[in-house]
Parts: C-alpha cells; structure tokens; sequence
C-alpha cells in the first residue's frame, strides 16, 4: 500500500495539486510498484488513480475490470464507454489544476515517459496543466528502505567474491591451456549467482578485445571469443539477492591474460579512473556540505576529466545509472550526454560511476555502485586501482 500521507506531505511541498496513475496492459511498471500492486492481474482496459494533495484518493476503473484497484483506498468509479470515461476523469480530476504523471517534456528522462500523448493529451484538453513525476518517483520508488540497503551489500560481498572468482578461473584455464569462451565464463558466473542465491533479470558481460570496445557486447554461444593468453578481460556483473523487494549490485573490473600489463591498457585505465574518482569525490564532498547537484553535474565532472586527458570522443555513454529493484532504476542517472538528467541526487538513492574508453582494438570501463544517505555518500564495494594482471 502507497503511504499516502507522505506522498500528499510531499505534493503540498512541490505545490502540486495532485498525482494521477494511469494505466493499460502494464505499460508503467512505476506506477505498480508505488501503488504496491504488482505486475500480475489484468489490465486489459484503462485505469486511473489520483492521490490529491487535500483528501481522500479516487479512482476510476473499467467496469468489467472493477476490482483492479480494489488494494487501494479511495471511492471508485466507473466507466464502460469512452465518453463516460472523458465525463468521469474530468470528475476525477475536479479541484485540481496542476497534476504530476509519469511523463518527461521531450520524453528527456525515458524511464520517467511512460504515459502516451495522447493519455496527457486528453489530461490537458480537461483544462489541467501536467507536470513531470520524476522528482516524486525518486522519492516514493527510488528511494531504498533500510532492508533494500542491506540487500545491496549482501549482494555486493557475494558479486566481489564471484568476480575475483572468475578472473581466478580465467587465469587456471589459460595456464593449464583448457579452452574457455566468453559464453563459457558468463554461464559459469550465471551458475555461482544461482548457487549463491543470487539472481539477474539479464546476464552479465564478460569480453576480452575488441569484444570489451562495444559497451553493450553479448557474448553468445558458438560465436563469443575464445579467452587467451595475452587477451584484456572485462567483466560487468550484476545480480540482486533472491528476495522480494531487493535491489541490484552492479560493478566493472578489468584483468590482463598476462604478468605485466601493457602501458597502452594501464594508461587508459588510469585515465578512466581518475575520471571515476573525481566524480565520486565530487558527490561526496557535495553531499557532506548539504550542498544540492543533479546528475549532469556528476556526469560533466567525469567527462571533463576524460575529455583533458584528449579521449572525449571514445567516452560515448552517460556515466552512471540508477540502481533499484531493476539494475537500471528510476533515481537520477548521472547523465550529461545521451540526456540531460536535471534530478536532483536525493537521500537513500543509489547510482552507478562507470566512466570508460572504448577503441578500436580495446575497450576500458570502471564502475562502482555509490549510496547516497541523509549527509554522507559511499561506495559500497571494492574499488579498483589497476587492471589486474592474471598471470603474474
């Protein structure tokens, strides 16, 4: 159930009139976990609830799906045709003139668009003037309870140890000369996480050059790459405890087949880290001051760091993500360059710090999970300082 009372204390903060959910075949999964609905049940016809800041919820359903909110306080109404739905929205929505929904002017923040135009179309020609919900869905969804955090470090000790792990594995095979793919290793870690009560809604990435140049590479069976001696490892490995309502742990590392790690490698892995360092530090000591930032500024920190060192143009994605109950949440994402993510960082929200480098012949990226609290920012697992040499 939606602590009500809260998101109303909020609404009346934000000088909103109220926050209308609306929904059809499932298509905004914000809107299911705020309201505590789940994604199960059917939603073959429109539903619509409205939490104003003053006063009791309504909602209005489908009258032959009548019991879709029946988990919800609030009267009901409902509806069969299309104008009786136009009729009874405007009563839905009477005293109000500012509404949030889960829409995004320019559709700028896509995990935050998720209502149609013509849905707030329709909201508008009633006279309503809609806003976005994107700061209230960092707070009412983003936003970690104390037991997700806690699900979060239990994962992370379980993700660090299977990491070090599998670069162990890698570096047996190479030495005893038995033949190990990509595929082979990222089912290998897909079969760790299960023995260790973890799980992943997608599997993690592992890639030697120039596999690790392609940010988003799948390793798939019979045409991933065999891993050698002399090959630059890169893993990406997230995973969630096997628990209802937790949340995903997510890093990079990096390994080199070999006892000495190239100077070409080690130099565009430092670079990728001082640009990770500087943007940690920049949140941290934000945050310790009570001083307010958005994602972009997190994102233009590491950029620019990247972009001194004269390597912009291989940096060419944003640097971090937000981090839920889906690897890639509805928090802030530290986001300057494929959007220009103007949310605010707010308390118990976690994101990802992930800068990197992708050549021709090889990619580099570093990335560490950073947890925001009420005056302090953390990383909360084990930070990389060097491309770890395998065979040394």
């Amino acid at each position: 159930m939606p602590d009500i009372k809260a998101i109303q204390a909020e609404l009346k903060s934000s000088k909103i009139d109220g926050w209308l959910f609306y929904d059809h075949h499932h298509r905004d999964p914000i809107a299911a976990h705020i309201l505590g609905l789940g994604e199960n049940g059917m939603a073959t016809r429109r539903w619509f609830y409205f939490i104003p800041s003053r006063g009791e919820p309504r909602k209005l359903v489908h009258r032959i799906e009548e019991g879709a909110l029946n988990s919800l306080a609030g009267r009901k109404q409902a509806y069969a045709g299309w104008e009786e739905l136009h009729k009874e929205l405007r009563k839905l929505l009477a005293g109000s003139r500012k509404i949030a929904m889960q829409y995004s002017p320019e559709n700028n923040i896509p995990y935050i668009g998720l209502v149609d135009a013509g849905t707030v179309e329709l909201v508008r020609k009633l006279k309503k003037k809609v806003v976005s919900s994107a700061d209230l869905v960092q707070k009412f969804e983003a936003a970690w309870t104390p037991s997700q955090l806690v699900s979060h470090l239990d994962a992370g000790r379980i993700v660090d140890r299977i990491t070090q792990a599998a670069f162990e594995r890698v570096a047996a095979c190479v030495h005893e000369g038995r033949p190990l793919t990509e595929f082979e290793l990222q089912q290998w870690i897909l079969e760790r996480f299960r023995a260790n009560g973890l799980t992943t809604a997608e599997p993690p990435m592992a890639a030697v050059q120039p596999n690790n140049g392609n940010p988003h590479y799948e390793p798939k069976a019979g045409t991933s790459s065999l891993i050698r001696a002399g090959d630059l490892l890169l893993l990406d490995i997230w995973a969630r405890c096997d628990r209802p309502g937790s949340v995903y742990y997510d890093i990079t590392w990096m390994g080199y087949l070999g006892e000495r790690v190239p100077d070409a490698y080690a130099k565009a892995f430092r670079i990728v880290r001082d640009a990770r360092d500087r943007a940690i530090a920049f949140v941290r000591e934000s945050v310790e001051k009570g001083r307010a930032i958005h994602g972009w500024e997190v994102d233009r920190v590491a950029r620019e760091s990247i972009r001194k060192a004269g390597y912009a143009k291989y940096f060419v994605h944003r640097t971090g993500h937000s981090i839920g109950q889906e690897v890639h949440g509805n928090g802030a994402n530290m986001d300057g360059l494929e959007t220009r993510d103007d949310r605010k960082i707010v308390p118990r929200t976690c994101f990802s710090i992930e800068p990197g480098i992708y050549l021709p012949k090889f990619g580099i990226r570093s990335e560490v999970n950073v947890y925001v609290g009420e005056r302090e920012a953390r990383v909360t697992g084990a930070i990389q300082q060097e491309i770890l040499p395998l065979l040394a």
